[in-house]
């Protein structure tokens, strides 16, 4: 009993999520290095959010039991209060829902 305790509590290491920079993103083959290269990566979003992050982001990679996740790349600073959500492109397009119940579409205020 006491070796099979040993065994589990010793033996079994959980997952650890590594950052690294995305190197690839051509037909939606999603690739990010950091100590190794990380391949054909699925992405971990909200329902009904789909994004594709540009080469150069800083990402988050979680290794899982049948392969790996994208869990997303480490935003910047955006000047939000807390409870206000962003949506933006590389493009420069942005949609913020303000607190106040306003939203701002590319800065201008609607609502």
């Amino acid at each position: 009993m006491w070796l099979m305790k040993y065994i589990t509590n010793n033996s079994i290491s959980s997952p650890n999520a590594v950052k690294g920079n995305v190197a690839n993103t051509q037909n939606n083959n999603l690739a990010v290095i950091s100590s190794g290269e990380h391949k054909s990566l699925k992405s971990c979003l909200p329902y009904g959010i789909v994004s594709m992050p540009p080469v150069g982001e800083r990402a988050v990679v979680l290794p899982l039991d049948d392969g790996e996740v994208s869990l997303g790349v480490i935003s910047q600073s955006q000047n939000l209060e807390a409870g206000e959500v962003m949506l933006f492109s590389k493009g420069g397009a942005s949609i913020v829902l303000k607190n106040s119940g306003k939203v701002l579409i590319n800065g201008k205020e609607y609502g």
